[in-house]
């Protein structure tokens, strides 16, 4: 049996199976909102999830983003580091804090806006969807009660305005 023929009869999974991703080496080129850094970690361009998506997100001290939903997807952020809160609804009426340890469920369609309410650490979060691409529609119409422009994002793909 030659060596060709050996590879043909090995399982898939041997090289399609189990992948790991060093967490320095995650995908910045997702889609993003002002006030947040994304990077995509297992999505279906860099392992072929068909169901979820799964990254990292880090707003600055104090920043808050900006008014967004992420169409009829469903998101669960889990906070690593740092002090979350979270205001939602058709006039960000609602609001609900999280610390590091904490699960953050939103539902699909939700307007809601992201705001680090430590003024000295960067809020650290894992980031899972239920669909393999990132969708994110950010809203202009929705005015913010907390104002994102308070702290500017700045990072390699985001330039100070």
């Amino acid at each position: 049996m030659s060596d060709d023929h050996h590879h043909e009869s090995e399982p898939r999974w041997k090289h399609d199976g189990v992948r790991v991703i060093p967490g320095d080496r995650l995908d910045p080129n997702t889609a993003q909102t002002p006030g947040m850094f994304r990077q995509a970690a297992i999505d279906h361009a860099r392992v072929g999830a068909q169901k979820i998506w799964a990254g990292t997100v880090s707003i600055a001290p104090d920043a808050k983003t900006g008014v967004h939903h992420h169409g009829a997807l469903e998101s669960v952020i889990f906070v690593v580091r740092g002090h979350a809160r979270m205001r939602w609804g058709e006039r960000l009426e609602f609001t609900a804090e999280a610390k590091a340890g904490d699960f953050i469920f939103i539902p699909p369609y939700v307007p809601h806006q992201e705001i680090n309410a430590d003024p000295h650490e960067t809020l650290e979060c894992v980031l899972v969807r239920s669909d393999n691409e990132a969708v994110v529609a950010n809203l202009t119409d929705i005015e913010p009660v907390e104002k994102p422009e308070a702290v500017h994002w700045v990072d390699p793909i985001h330039k100070h305005p």
